[in-house]
């Protein structure tokens, strides 16, 4: 059973996730050559200050 992590921004709307959840599942898929149901894919908002990059908060960036 393949489970994919995606630790994204926190803000995106449902419908965007909808989608995101569909095409990241359907590509599994088609790689992996499992059934749909099989796939699990867990998206974790995170909030920009929790995030930082090239030493800097996300949030003031």
């Amino acid at each position: 059973m393949p489970i994919v992590n995606i630790d994204m921004w926190a803000g995106r709307p449902a419908e965007v996730k909808d989608k995101l959840i569909q095409n990241v599942t359907k590509t599994v898929c088609d790689t992996v050559g499992c059934p749909p149901e099989a796939v699990i894919v867990v998206i974790r908002d995170i909030p920009k200050e929790n995030w930082g990059q090239n030493g800097v908060q996300a949030s003031k960036s």
